[in-house]
């Protein structure tokens, strides 16, 4: 009789930081990371359509779930990353992306997962990171509503669009010259 390896403990990490396609982008090259998926968070509506959380009244954020090996990277390294590739100063806005559902919010899963998430706002302000404050808001999680199937790995499908261009691709270039050492095999 042979034993198998036990599948590695996932966790899960909920974060916000302006457009759910940058961030899916990025996290999707990242070592550790098994899957990254689009949706909403952080509001009061059940279920909500892209179209309702861009109303702006729905109160959701745009967020990304990453599922993740502890093993291979950590949270605490895995908001390093989220805090080099959106503006944490600027409330409700990346950009020219402007509503609630682009602030910049973390949603922990745990305890440890916030004591984490304050450890790194602190280090990210010592390091000074950022010349402004960080406006990240931190909060527990509640719910998660998946985004439709057009909103899932945007970057790849359509590479070509002015968005992905323009916005995107010099997000996910800062996120590959800053972590070459972390990327997954394909994406380096």
């Amino acid at each position: 009789m042979t034993e198998t390896a036990p599948e590695p403990a996932m966790e899960v990490a909920t974060l916000g930081g302006g457009c759910f396609w940058c961030l899916d982008a990025v996290f999707r090259d990242l070592q550790g990371v098994a899957s990254v998926h689009s949706g909403y968070a952080g509001g009061h509506v059940a279920n909500p359509s892209y179209e309702q959380v861009c109303g702006k009244r729905t109160g959701h954020a745009e967020v990304v779930q990453v599922a993740f090996d502890p093993a291979v990277v950590s949270y605490a390294d895995l908001l390093r990353v989220f805090f080099t590739i959106h503006d944490p100063t600027t409330p409700d806005q990346q950009g020219n992306d402007i509503g609630p559902q682009y602030r910049s919010i973390i949603l922990f899963h745990s305890p440890r997962q916030e004591a984490t998430a304050r450890e790194v706002m602190a280090e990210v302000t010592r390091q000074g990171l950022w010349s402004r404050p960080l406006v990240t808001q931190l909060e527990p999680f509640t719910q998660y509503w998946p985004g439709e199937a057009e909103h899932q790995d945007y970057f790849r499908r359509t590479p070509w669009s002015g968005y992905c261009q323009v916005v995107i691709a010099p997000k996910v270039a800062k996120f590959r010259k800053l972590y070459l050492a972390r990327l997954k095999p394909a994406a380096a």
